[in-house]
């Protein structure tokens, strides 16, 4: 740290060798810590609810086993104290959690998972009038709802803020119905950003400290201008409490989707047709890739938008639409919220040569995915340096392994233990497609790509897999 009375005495020795000082830079003065958050808390709090559901589920089954016991003897008596009078009666289920107002005719943002199979929800408000409120829609992968009441006057709502500006250290307030005791405020930072805890393909959480713990999810993260910057969603909690770590959804994707369920009644994603997948430095290695920093194209979608706009297996996205392209969840989020029918520039790297192309984004369809293989035929090829035994893909195979008449290369009959395969969770049932970017058909392709690749001095190999009929490439290290 450069103190300011040595900055003075240095300025003058400068100026008479006749060289000339630098600007400061100027002091920017730091805000500190809020003297009270009651104000903000005050004109905050009538928007935001208490919700409550009720879930009626089905009695249970009668015990199988019983002996038959005829009514009144002794048995009967002692059976009925210990199982009950027989089958149970269906169950009423009642759970609360938080949500806020976003317009004064009664929508109102929730968490999926607060009202998920509800039989009736109802919204308590701040001055403590309780109303019915319908299901407007609902978006499981973002675990995002909305839902609608019919008050007798205009309510107070919340303002959407850009959670693409917060940032970590910034101070934040969270309203929400811990444990059912009614609205409570607290405070925090902005712990971290862009976090994924795996509970979705969209996850851009934003990290707070603020405490948050159950009956929270659904409410508002604001920040100091009173603005929604996120949804608390999820905490991290060995114990149930709240130890300091949880996670909000961005008010731009909430925006985004409750707009979508407001107009559709669900959510309406884009759609280019690539299966897409995460770069390690193997892989970057391996495929001979500028970096890590982008999405790397498993598989294409034969007729689908990026087919028809020149995409290729193997490409590896950098920018999308205008928009730099961190990784493949980022490529996710982008085509995701990308408008239909938009037309927009794809940048990407083939070969070692960047190029452009454009594509027109379609709506996402959703698809079931194709069965797990079964076990592995017999009389394997070996391919000892990786630990991998091959066999030709023919009728018997595919019809074992319900692998689709399409998919062409070499199957994966058995993998060792503790082999470089085996580290990078390759399976029997795999189909190897490519090796380093070549076709194979038969066991002996497979192995002269291989050794081929040794020759260089390379270490890494990168194969491109087809599993289930997805696509996805794995970098094995050579040993």
């Amino acid at each position: 740290m450069r103190l300011p009375w040595l900055a003075g005495l240095a300025l003058p020795l400068l100026l008479s060798f006749g060289a000339s000082a630098a600007p400061l830079p100027p002091v920017v003065p730091v805000r500190g810590a809020p003297a009270t958050f009651a104000d903000l808390a005050a004109r905050l709090l009538p928007t935001v609810v208490n919700i409550a559901t009720t879930q009626t589920l089905k009695p249970a089954a009668a015990t199988p086993g019983l002996p038959n016991i005829p009514p009144g003897s002794p048995l009967a008596d002692l059976f009925k104290d210990f199982l009950g009078n027989g089958p149970s009666l269906p169950r009423h289920v009642t759970s609360l959690g938080s949500g806020f107002i976003i317009d004064p005719t009664g929508f109102i943002v929730t968490n999926n998972h607060v009202i998920e199979g509800a039989d009736q929800i109802s919204v308590t408000l701040n001055d403590g009038t309780t109303l019915p409120a319908k299901l407007v829609g609902r978006d499981e992968k973002t675990d995002l709802a909305l839902l609608k009441v019919n008050p007798r006057k205009p309510l107070p709502a919340t303002k959407f803020g850009d959670s693409d500006t917060a940032r970590i250290g910034d101070w934040v307030i969270a309203i929400g119905n811990p444990f059912g005791l009614g609205s409570t405020v607290t405070a925090g930072i902005v712990s971290a950003r862009n976090r994924d805890i795996e509970s979705g393909p969209y996850d851009d959480f934003i990290q707070t400290d603020a405490p948050i713990n159950r009956g929270n999810s659904g409410g508002p993260l604001f920040d100091m201008n009173g603005n929604v910057v996120g949804v608390n969603s999820a905490i991290y909690s060995p114990s149930g409490g709240s130890v300091g770590i949880a996670f909000s959804i961005p008010s731009n994707l909430v925006r985004e989707v409750t707009g979508q369920l407001r107009q559709f009644g669900q959510a309406r994603r884009g759609w280019v047709g690539v299966r897409i997948q995460q770069v390690t430095e193997d892989i970057a290695e391996g495929l001979g890739l500028p970096g890590t920093a982008g999405a790397l194209i498993a598989d294409v979608t034969p007729g689908g938008p990026a087919a028809r706009g020149g995409v290729q297996n193997g490409d590896f996205i950098v920018g999308f639409d205008g928009k730099p392209v961190g990784d493949s969840r980022a490529l996710s989020r982008a085509v995701a919220d990308t408008p239909i029918n938009k037309t927009v520039s794809v940048d990407l790297f083939r070969k070692g040569k960047k190029m452009t192309v454009r594509l027109t984004v379609l709506r996402l369809n959703e698809k079931p995915s194709a069965p797990p293989p079964k076990a592995p035929p017999g009389k394997p090829a070996q391919v000892t340096m990786l630990g991998l035994s091959l066999g030709v893909l023919d009728g018997n195979a595919r019809g074992q392994f319900h692998i689709a008449g399409n998919v062409q290369g070499v199957l994966v009959t058995d993998v060792q233990a503790d082999s470089p395969a085996a580290d990078k969770n390759i399976r029997a049932g795999d189909v190897i497609v490519q090796v380093q970017g070549a076709p194979v058909h038969t066991p002996n392709d497979v192995t002269n790509q291989v050794n081929a690749v040794r020759k260089t001095g390379k270490k890494i190999v990168a194969m491109l897999l087809s599993r289930g009929g997805d696509m996805t490439y794995v970098a094995v290290k050579l040993n």
